[in-house]
């Protein structure tokens, strides 16, 4: 009976954290005909019928791209530096890189709206855009920077040697080995963006609401069956993205033991 004491805990704690989730997604499925529930696609044909919930879907594209595109490039010559180049100020900006990793989002969120209050910035999804880019390019920084630790940089030395320029260097030699990491380090921060509700609350404003938002404001006014189902959806892309981004990061790690 004591063998089975850690999979019991193990069970209970996955039912603890997954059966919330598993039950939201049967619950978007069931709606009420003559008193009786039925298995019903009612509610996801409702929720995206509504030009609100349309203009949502699209900011958190549109912002998830751009944030993932400027936070893979920013993070990527972030990480590149951090094992290039030695020195205290490197060390410096190693700090200032994990700092978003651990600085509570509450805080992260109400700083930057102070931020783009005293700066004059109006609100939107520029603003948005740029608070996304904060925080996920850390993440990225250190997708990138754990597939360098055994990154042979005599190869990019030869390369230079043999006349290319930093940037032929970069797309013939460092890109082509590190593409499995910028490809999940892309994917991931835009699931981040796309998942992110706190600091997104605090500098979205007026056009630049995302889906998270929305769902949080729809929630104050009882819409529960229809963000059963747009958090459903939510759910499977997050899934599937995280999924793809593993993905990336397996043959990454095959590559390695090779």
């Amino acid at each position: 009976m004591k063998n089975r004491i850690p999979q019991f805990t193990t069970f209970f704690v996955f039912l603890f954290f997954y059966f919330p989730l598993v039950w939201m997604v049967i619950q978007s499925f069931l709606g009420k005909v003559d008193g009786e529930y039925e298995w019903t696609l009612r509610w996801y044909e409702q929720v995206f019928r509504k030009r609100e919930v349309l203009s949502a879907v699209m900011n958190t594209i549109v912002v998830g791209l751009l944030a993932a595109f400027f936070s893979t490039v920013l993070g990527t010559l972030s990480a590149l530096a951090i094992y290039k180049y030695r020195g205290k100020l490197q060390e410096v900006h190693t700090a200032l890189l994990y700092i978003p990793l651990v600085v509570p989002e509450i805080l992260m969120g109400l700083s930057l709206m102070i931020f783009f209050s005293g700066m004059g910035i109006q609100f939107g999804k520029g603003t948005v855009v740029a608070a996304h880019v904060a925080f996920c390019t850390s993440y990225v920084t250190v997708v990138i920077a754990s597939s360098l630790d055994g990154f042979d940089f005599t190869l990019v030395e030869a390369s230079r040697d043999l006349g290319a320029t930093y940037f032929q260097t970069f797309r013939k030699v460092i890109f082509p080995l590190l593409r499995p990491a910028i490809c999940a380090g892309a994917l991931l921060a835009f699931t981040l963006s796309l998942d992110d509700f706190i600091v997104t609350f605090f500098v979205s404003g007026h056009g630049g609401t995302t889906l998270p938002v929305y769902i949080y404001n729809s929630l104050k006014h009882g819409k529960v069956p229809g963000l059963y189902a747009l958090s459903s959806v939510l759910l499977a892309v997050t899934f599937l993205l995280v999924t793809v981004s593993l993905f990336f990061q397996k043959d990454e790690f095959l590559e390695k033991e090779k």
